[in-house]
């Protein structure tokens, strides 16, 4: 396992840990500020300051992309499914353009929170099948520019509204019907938040190997979690053990940034240089 107690060059900031203390711009140069070079932005963050000037602003700070979140939410109604087919054509062009080594996937759960405006269903073994084709789909324009997808597997919770694939053997089962050849082109982003409750996950971990672990995400479980979605702990102050996940990915060969990913009104309550200090600190000491 890789030692990272002297320094922090495999951090990589997910731009939603301090997505309400600055613009993307301003993140990073706050990371380069901090000598943090990998980053994760979100589309959102990016398409509010423009395409172009997140380009320049990676550039111009020296960064690496560690990921591209979100594509996916490929649930709808047969009237909107083309709607998020399209979006998920622009995020493969604004990765390419980022210089993303992979896009994040987020599948979607029921179509009524997927896609707003579908018509209300409660058949989660079809939303399934619509994950199943609409990577199918998104693989052919991705393949087309070299963009791989990771697939992240959503704690159960998350099952309605997020992502109806909530394990890493389901992502996996995806992986081996849509790319049995093991191309490279699909894989999973695996977050310690989602997965770390799976009595199945190192050995899923090793059924993935090193050509389909395309990124890994870390924070925490805090006991009593407030909101399972805005309240997700800084490494250590939490339950997961963290380090065993990573000593799990990386005796398959993963070698990639250890991406930071904090959703947490806490967390976003602290000025960013506090919160890109803390998370040096921790990456260093608990990662």
């Amino acid at each position: 396992m890789r030692d990272f107690s002297n320094d922090h060059r495999w951090l990589s900031l997910n731009t939603a840990t301090v997505r309400k203390q600055g613009d993307f711009v301003a993140i990073a140069e706050a990371c380069a500020r901090h000598k943090i070079r990998g980053v994760s932005p979100w589309r959102d963050q990016v398409a509010h300051v423009g395409l172009d000037k997140a380009v320049k602003a990676v550039k111009d700070h020296d960064l690496e992309l560690s990921g591209y979140c979100r594509g996916g939410m490929f649930v709808s109604d047969e009237a909107h499914r083309q709607l998020q087919r399209d979006d998920n054509k622009r995020c493969v062009d604004e990765a390419v353009a980022l210089g993303s080594p992979c896009i994040v996937l987020v599948v979607g759960g029921l179509p009524q929170y997927s896609r707003p405006g579908s018509a209300p269903s409660k058949n989660i073994i079809n939303a399934r099948a619509q994950v199943d084709d609409g990577i199918a789909e998104m693989m052919e324009y991705a393949r087309q520019a070299k963009m791989p997808l990771a697939i992240e597997p959503l704690h159960p919770a998350y099952a309605a509204d997020r992502a109806c694939v909530n394990t890493t053997e389901q992502a996996l089962d995806i992986c081996d019907r849509l790319d049995p050849n093991r191309t490279g082109m699909l894989g999973v982003a695996l977050d310690v938040y989602h997965i770390w409750w799976d009595p199945e996950l190192h050995a899923q971990i090793a059924r993935a190997g090193q050509d389909r672990l395309l990124a890994f995400h870390v924070c925490d479980w805090l006991v009593p979690t407030k909101d399972i979605l805005n309240d997700r702990g800084m490494m250590g102050d939490g339950v997961i053990d963290i380090r065993s996940a990573r000593t799990a990915v990386e005796a398959q060969g993963f070698a990639g940034y250890c991406e930071i990913e904090i959703f947490s009104e806490n967390w976003w309550s602290k000025s960013m240089d506090e919160v890109l200090a803390t998370c040096i600190e921790r990456h260093k000491t608990v990662v």
